[in-house]
């Protein structure tokens, strides 16, 4: 997985977490992404350094406003990525997977014109 996907898979993980109406931790990640816990610990360093988010002293993960803004977009562009395939007759599953794949690719110009275009 490139830099850049596994980091917006991370953030976009937390966002989930917290739209579900819960507080995430590092084992919530690890559990969603089924990544080990090492493997996600040590993401969270890196997203610490990167100032995308912090940790609170119970080990609460709070996404940063600028994470928050890669997390929202990532999770935009999946949804309606899945929507749009299951609408065109893709099986559910393999729509998630490929929405999950070309989230990270489609570049934001086209993703909004993809959008225009569909909601004409």
């Amino acid at each position: 997985m490139k830099r850049n996907e596994s980091r917006e898979d991370y953030l976009e993980a937390i966002l989930q977490i917290n739209n579900e109406g819960k507080a995430a931790k590092s084992i919530d990640v690890a559990v969603k992404l089924n990544f080990s816990k090492p493997s996600v610990s040590i993401a969270m360093k890196k997203l610490r350094e990167e100032h995308l988010i912090t940790v609170n002293d119970d080990g609460i993960l709070l996404l940063t406003e600028e994470g928050r803004k890669i997390a929202q977009k990532t999770l935009e562009k999946h949804e309606f990525l899945t929507n749009f395939f299951i609408k065109i007759g893709v099986d559910p599953k393999m729509a998630e997977d490929e929405a999950c794949e070309i989230e990270h690719s489609i570049n934001e110009e086209t993703f909004e014109k993809m959008k225009a275009y569909l909601s004409k």
